[in-house]
Formats: structure tokens, sequence, C-alpha cells
């Protein structure tokens, strides 16, 4: 080439060069402009092209998309599932009004529970096989509801009875469907009816309906003939349970009484059949989208144990089932059976993990110990190595309360005497029928709670080891075992807010006068001065010798003075007092007063003088107490002994270090939040108890009222917000032991740390010698 070619050569490499990093963005934006230009193209070409594609297969445009309405809606049978945007209207003429959201999303999206399951029983098997029924399925569906003609005098307990109020088999089938869509029809997709004398394998109908497509009118069950019927049609055998789902009752419903007036039938499962064939032409199906209704028939001494049919094996419902033992030995039946199946479903999981393993980065090292279940926690520095526990068969060593060494005993007991079975079991089902081992000692065992697996334990066990001739031999062996988490549970709780007035009730003796001020202080300032929806009720406690004196000398003039401070400085606000005259301030005779003067609906917050109200703690306060279902104790925050603690330097005031110098009081119980309404149903159960022993309440505590006398969650925790300066609390010798003892420990650990207090005696032992 001659020069001139060369450097035209080097300026178009150059300009390349040049161009290379916007290249991308270049050819981008010349593609989407062309594909802008054909698309409007295409746009402007009219709908005689679409209605021509679409010819040739109705319902589908030529890329095969389904036909939709000409209002842009989804075609017939998809409304459900295909989304919408309603664009938002407001007519100008009409006055603006809030828009009230439902309490749940779920709600609002139109979402439905799965399973609803209804039983059909009788006076005469209430008490038996309505109990059978709900002591073995019941607590496997989210929903279940007994329905009977004639209810008995008393309902047994755990079960939701509907009587309506005749036997008549036709009757009940026609008003049970009827209430089933009256109340239950748009909250569930799913709807499993099924007699008393039918046991039902609550997984397998839970897994069968996941498995159906909600969107198709299902009628599923056992199939049988109409007598003298035609052959084409079908009912569904009421013994053995059947299914219907949600679209189905809903197009049932308006033929209901048209079906009681004009079928006459003996059996209600083959009228709710013939109504179901008759106006909608649906007949009962026995296998639909793959799925199988498998049931059983039982024949007239059965022994379920020794049933060895494959038919009976993978049942789903069986029928019938004549008395509650049966029930309960068919339970334990398939319980085993589905136990059996869930252990091979295991192995065969860990057994692929074991295959797979060494395709993995890590390979063989990388398999954790057992299979499947999460690797050890990893602590990245020494403050977060969990720490084992060591125990023997008699003794634990890390006691709740702090002490080296306490009795080992209830729950800690039957985990130790549970595990060393299990390891015992283990190592006989992996060298029998070579060896048998049984159990001479348990050398030493250790156990620590690791929060990304379970429970962990490595036990030295001292074992007698037997060969099949019978020789013997005593052997050490160390073994390491995991009791893993198990599938973790939401539990349903009711709707509480926050918006709940909250009663603060304070006692006050003598004794307490120097914290009053204090008390009153905090509470104007985060409660009064935040308009939080709080109230305050105060109980003067009088001893015999100042009640007779309080005319010349009333020992809580000036706490009466600060409230009428406070009630010209918030001029809404009011503070009563409740004065009480006793030598023994029993906490339950004090609420006993204290909550008939109150609305049953009243939210108590019982405090103590040392207390510092602040909203986040009212707000938790109103968020677990739940009525009629849960009470709250908390725990508060002590603080140590500054005395001890600092020894003349300066206390800590940082916002972060607030919970260093102290200990939560599990010893104290002074603060519970309960509702009027439980405390009131307790107390009454305690009256029928004691009688006219009115001494027993100076032994006890509202702690003690709902623990032993209420079915109600007792929900017992910390309570950082709940923080209390130190102070040495007053004992009262004339309340029972326990509570005298409780109080006694309460003011000694509340001292210092062991920390503090050793530095103390250290520097006291020195301040000594020298």
């Amino acid at each position: 080439r001659g020069p001139a070619g060369s450097s035209a050569a080097m300026r178009l490499a150059a300009l390349l060069a040049a161009l290379r990093p916007v290249l991308p963005l270049v050819l981008g934006l010349s593609l989407g402009c062309s594909l802008s230009l054909l698309r409007a193209s295409w746009s402007q070409s009219g709908g005689e092209d679409q209605c021509l594609a679409a010819a040739g297969r109705p319902g589908a445009f030529a890329g095969g998309a389904r036909l939709q309405a000409a209002d842009g809606r989804p075609g017939p049978g998809h409304e459900d599932f295909r989304p919408r945007i309603v664009p938002y209207y407001r007519d100008p003429n009409k006055p603006y009004k809030k828009v009230l959201r439902t309490r749940y999303i779920q709600t609002e999206l139109g979402f439905h529970e799965r399973l609803f399951v209804a039983v059909l029983t009788s006076k005469a098997t209430l008490n038996t096989l309505a109990v059978a029924v709900n002591k073995t399925v019941a607590h496997h569906f989210p929903r279940l509801l007994y329905f009977t003609g004639l209810r008995s005098a008393k309902v047994p307990h755990g079960m939701v009875l509907v009587a309506h109020g005749d036997e008549r088999p036709i009757w009940l089938m026609y008003e049970t469907m009827h209430y089933i869509h009256q109340h239950f029809g748009s909250d569930y997709d799913w709807f499993y009816i099924m007699q008393d004398d039918t046991y039902a394998q609550a997984e397998q109908v839970k897994a069968l309906v996941t498995h159906l497509s909600i969107n198709q009118d299902v009628y599923l069950g056992r199939a049988e003939e109409f007598i003298g019927g035609d052959e084409q049609a079908r009912y569904c055998h009421g013994g053995f349970g059947y299914l219907i789902s949600r679209s189905l009752l809903l197009k049932l419903h308006p033929h209901l009484d048209s079906c009681r007036n004009e079928i006459l039938s003996v059996r209600p499962d083959e009228w709710l059949g013939r109504c179901i064939i008759d106006f909608l032409g649906i007949t009962c199906v026995s296998q639909l989208q793959g799925q199988h209704y498998r049931t059983y028939e039982l024949a007239k001494n059965t022994e379920p144990e020794k049933e060895e049919e494959e038919e009976f094996q993978a049942a789903l419902a069986v029928h019938p089932v004549s008395d509650m033992t049966l029930m309960y030995r068919l339970h334990k039946h398939f319980s085993r059976i589905q136990l059996d199946r869930a252990y091979q479903e295991i192995q065969d999981l860990q057994m692929q993990m074991r295959n797979l393993t060494s395709l993995t980065p890590a390979g063989e090292a990388g398999l954790t110990w057992p299979v499947g279940i999460n690797a050890p926690f990893l602590p990245k520095s020494r403050f977060e190595v969990i720490s084992w526990d060591y125990f023997t068969e008699q003794h634990l060593f890390s006691c709740p309360d702090g002490s080296p060494k306490c009795e080992l005993s209830g729950a800690s007991k039957a985990d130790v005497s549970e595990i060393i079975e299990s390891a015992l079991e283990q190592l006989n089902s992996r060298y029998q029928p070579l060896l048998r081992f049984s159990k001479r000692q348990l050398l030493n065992g250790y156990r620590r709670f690791d929060p990304t697996r379970g429970m962990e334990y490595t036990l030295d066990l001292l074992l007698e080891a037997v060969t099949q001739k019978g020789h013997s031999h005593v052997l050490a062996k160390r073994v390491s075992l995991v009791r893993p988490l198990s599938k973790v549970e939401i539990i349903p709780m009711p709707y509480v807010t926050e918006a709940t007035r909250v009663q603060l009730v304070l006692p006050l003796t003598v004794q307490d006068l120097d914290f009053v001020a204090n008390f009153l202080d905090m509470f104007a300032m985060n409660t009064l001065d935040t308009h939080d929806n709080a109230l305050l009720t105060l109980l003067f406690i009088y001893h015999p010798y100042d009640a007779q004196r309080v005319s010349q000398m009333d020992v809580f003039a000036g706490v009466k003075a600060m409230v009428g401070e406070l009630e010209k400085r918030y001029a809404e606000v009011k503070i009563p007092w409740i004065s009480v005259k006793t030598e023994v301030p029993s906490q339950v005779k004090l609420m006993d007063i204290v909550s008939k003067k109150h609305p049953v609906d009243t939210l108590f917050f019982l405090a103590s003088v040392w207390t510092e109200i602040n909203m986040e703690f009212l707000n938790r306060c109103r968020m677990n107490t739940i009525s009629n279902w849960q009470v709250f104790f908390p725990v508060h925050f002590q603080e140590f002994n500054p005395a001890l603690v600092y020894r003349g330097e300066q206390t800590a005031s940082s916002s972060t270090d607030f919970l260093r110098d102290g200990h939560f009081d599990r010893h104290s119980f002074a603060e519970a939040c309960f509702y009027n309404s439980d405390y009131m149903t307790a107390r009454t159960k305690l009256a029928a108890d004691i009688l006219d022993r009115d001494e027993v309440l100076e032994s006890m505590e509202v702690f003690d009222v709902f623990l032993h006398y209420s079915g109600l969650h007792l929900f017992r925790a910390v309570e950082p917000g709940l923080v209390q300066k130190y102070a040495l609390r007053s004992c009262n010798p004339r309340l029972s032991e326990e509570l005298y003892h409780r109080c006694v420990l309460s003011n000694l650990e509340g001292l210092a740390s062991r920390s503090h207090l050793a530095m103390a005696l250290f520097e006291q032992e020195q301040a000594n010698s020298t």
C-alpha cells in the first residue's frame, strides 16, 4: 500500500477505537426505533386482519392467545385468575368518604381458606363417636364443625356444635348445606362432609385438595349407583365422606329448597346426590385430575393391626367404625403407616444427598451430620461460643438459678431418660443380631442448644454387650445425638390493637412514700404530656394504727397534695384514690376491691411504686394482653446498688448502657397486665375452691390466681422497657413464707453482680489487712 492508504486505515482504526464504547448504545437505539416503527405499522393496519386470523380457530388469535371480550376483560371461566386494573373515579358531586380498609390483606385480595370440614353426628353418638373423631383428626384440620339434629345437655369440651332442632336425616342434610353456604361459603375453597362413624386420614384429605383445581365443579367421593335409577348417574356415599368445591356449593344453594320439596329419599347422601344431578347435571366421581379417592369398607370384627390388604393401607376414608376403641385403633394404625413412610422418605433423601455430595464444590467434606440437618453453628468470636451443660442421671451442673449443682427433675429428667433410650435403640438397631447392648451407667452427659439445628447431646455410656453365643463384655462408648428443630408453626392469636385504654393501679404503703414523687413525675411526663390513653388509680393502704389517726395526721396527705397539683396542671385528668385498712396487704384482696369499681372490659396494669412508666411498655402491655386468651406478667429490669457497682465512680449515662448494671428480677410478680373480666372469672373459681377460708388469700398473688384457676395463656417475659431504680424493698413478715422468701431473694440478688460483690469483698479485706 501507499502512504495515503496506510494513513487512511490508521484513521479508520482510531475512529473505531473511539466509537467502540458507545457502539452498544447506538445499536440499541437503532433496534428500539426499528421495533417501534414496526409496532406502529401493525397497530394502524385495522381490525380486519385480526378477525380473519381468528376466524379459522374460535376463541384464539393467530398467535394462540385466548379470545377476550370487547371491553378488555378475560373470557368466560377466567374471571378469578386474570388481574385487571380498576380505575379510580371520584364523583365531584358527592362528599368525600374515607375508604375503610380490611383488617387483613388476605381478605382484601379475596383469598380463601383451603378446607372446611363438617361432621354429621347425632344426639346418641355425640359423646362417643363424635368425641373419638375430635380426638383423632380434628387438630389436623384448619376448621371443623359438628352438625346434629338435637343436642345433648352437655357439649363435649373442645367441640363446636351446631344443632338444627330436628333429627330427620334429610332435614339435617338440608340445614347443614344451607348453614355451610351462609356462614362459610365465601371463606373456603373446599368442603369435606363426613359422618361420625367415618375415619378419615386428615393429612391425605388435605393433600388431596392441594392437587385439585378450584376452577371446576367437583363432587368427589365413593361413587354409588342409585337403586333403580340411571346407570350413568352416581351419588357419593356419605359413610366414606365426600368433597364439594366452592363453585359447586354456590350453584347448588339456590336449588336446595326445590330439592327439599320435590326429591323423596330415605338416605341423605342419595338425596344430595339426586339434587346435584337433577339441577346441575354433575355426577359423583371417584377419580378426578389424576387424583383417586380411595376408600375401604370395614367388615365386622375387623382387626386393623392384622389388615394387610393394599386397598386398606392406601385408604383415605374407612367406614363403618362401630365404636370409639376401633376409631382409636385405626388412628394408631394409620399414624404408624404415615410415620414409617416419613422415615423411609427421610432415608431416601439422605441417600440422595450422600450420592450428590461428591459433585458439590466442597465434596465429601461438605456432608453434615446428621444428613439433611443444618451444620453446627460456627462462632465468629469467643463471645459467640455455645457452652455445653454437663449432667448425670441424677444431677444437672448448670442450673436455672445459677447454683453449680441441682437435682435433675421434671422435663429435664424426662429429656435425659428419653435420649439415653434413643441411644440404646440406635445402637441395637445397628449392631443386632451380632451384639445386643444394655445400659450399665451414664458416665458423662453433655448437651447444648444450637439455634440453627436443635438440641445436641454427647453421652459417655458404660454398656454391657452380649454376643449371639451369650458372651458378655463391658465397654464404654461415646455417642452423639441431635434432637432437630421440627416444623415451625405460627400459633393463631386474636387480633388486638394499641388503642386500648390502660388502667394503672398503684398500691401504696407508708414505706413507699419516698418514691411516689418520682413515679408521678414519670407518669405525667410519659403519659399525660403525650396524651397516651392511660389512667391512674391510687390505692392507699393504711395500717390500722394510722387509720385511727387519719383525722389528726394523714400519712398520705403529701401524696394527695401531689395528686391535686397534677389535676390542676392537667384539667382534663382525674386521679381517683381508694383507701384500705389492713395489716397484711394481700395482692389478691386489694385487687378484689379495685376490680369491683371498674367495668369488666377494663385493661389493668398492676404497677409498683418503683416502676417508671413509658409509652413503649404500655403498648406492649396492650399487645400482649388478650381478653379471654392471655395475661402478661413482665419481668422488670432491676438496677444494682450504685454504691456497690460504681463505688464513687460516675454512673453510666449512655443510652446503650442502660441495661448494663442490673438484672431481670424473676422473683418479682408485682407487675401484671390483665383484663378485669378474666380476673373475675378466675377469682370466682378460686372462691368456690377455698370457700370461706380467706386466710389462704394472704399466701397468694394475682399470678397464682391466673396460674391455678384460669385456662388462659400466662405470658411471662423479660421487659427491657420496664426499668426500676435500685431500692431496698420492705418485706412484710406477716405474708406467707414463700412470698417473704421471694422478697428477700429479690433484695439480695438486686444488690450487685457476683463480680461486683467479689470486688467489694476484696477491697474490704485489703482495707482490713492494712
